[in-house]
């Protein structure tokens, strides 16, 4: 029942996003992604209360969260380890748009239909994590492992050229065309139907955040294994991506915009 309405909850989130937050057509205004990822930050500790409340009564449990402290405690570290390891989400994602040419105004639509994805890939992930710790404890050390890998290749710099690079192997899975068609997916070209590069973008980014899932997902559970707690932390943290990234977005256009005006002031 609690899982129940946990799922409910969660799509109710996204259809008050979907229809109230972002309608069609608008455009998100740097103060308007402030205010809209403050607004899920505080849906998020919102419900560290909710934890608390579901574990004080009874209602909730598990026999490695001995209190209600405790699992508010782990809920709000998992939540704040997931939001600040998704930053680095936030410039892929960035690359992705820029490397099929996404219109700003257009990116919302690939973002929310990218976090349904995310919430469907997290939930089957961190449900075979913590089954494989619960049957193997040595997986914990593959799993910290992984993390020690992940750490020391994003020490190695990556090659400007390799990080432009459009991906080619989705040419050769879908066709693509090669005119964006606004926020649709898909377009009918001489009678064919293809994919449009939002929806190119929509698959990289689905692949990236799954690829991310293997480097947040070990981290809460090394803090945790109560499946609620951490699947919960994750899905609050990746429900307010898309204001956040709109934010962070517009905050890096005005500053290039403000870089380039004061530079020609300079050669003035």
């Amino acid at each position: 029942m609690i899982w129940t309405s946990l799922i409910i909850l969660i799509f109710v989130l996204l259809a008050f996003d979907l229809l109230v937050l972002n309608k069609k057509g608008e455009h998100i205004t740097n103060k308007r992604a402030a205010v809209e990822t403050i607004f899920w930050v505080s849906v998020a500790f919102i419900f560290s209360g909710v934890v608390y409340w579901l574990y004080d009564a009874g209602h909730m449990s598990h026999p490695k969260t001995e209190s209600a402290v405790q699992a508010y405690y782990n809920y709000t570290t998992g939540y704040l380890i997931e939001l600040s390891l998704s930053v680095d989400n936030l410039f892929v994602i960035a690359m992705i748009f820029a490397s099929f040419k996404i219109h700003a105004d257009n990116q919302h639509r690939a973002l929310f239909w990218g976090i349904i994805g995310a919430i469907v890939l997290r939930g089957l992930t961190i449900g075979l994590g913590v089954k494989l710790i619960e049957s193997f404890e040595w997986m914990t050390y593959v799993f910290g492992g992984f993390l020690l890998f992940t750490a020391l290749k994003m020490l190695k710099p990556e090659k400007e050229e390799e990080s432009e690079k459009k991906p080619s192997w989705i040419s050769r899975i879908f066709k693509i065309s090669k005119q964006a068609d606004g926020d649709r997916f898909w377009v009918v070209e001489d009678g064919i139907r293809m994919a449009t590069p939002l929806f190119a973008a929509l698959v990289m980014i689905e692949l990236t955040d799954l690829l991310f899932a293997l480097d947040s997902i070990p981290a809460i559970i090394s803090i945790t294994e109560d499946p609620f707690i951490v699947f919960s932390s994750n899905i609050f943290a990746i429900l307010g991506l898309r204001s956040m990234y709109f934010f962070l977005a517009n905050m890096l256009k005005n500053s290039i915009i403000s870089s380039t005006v004061y530079l020609q002031f300079l050669c003035t």
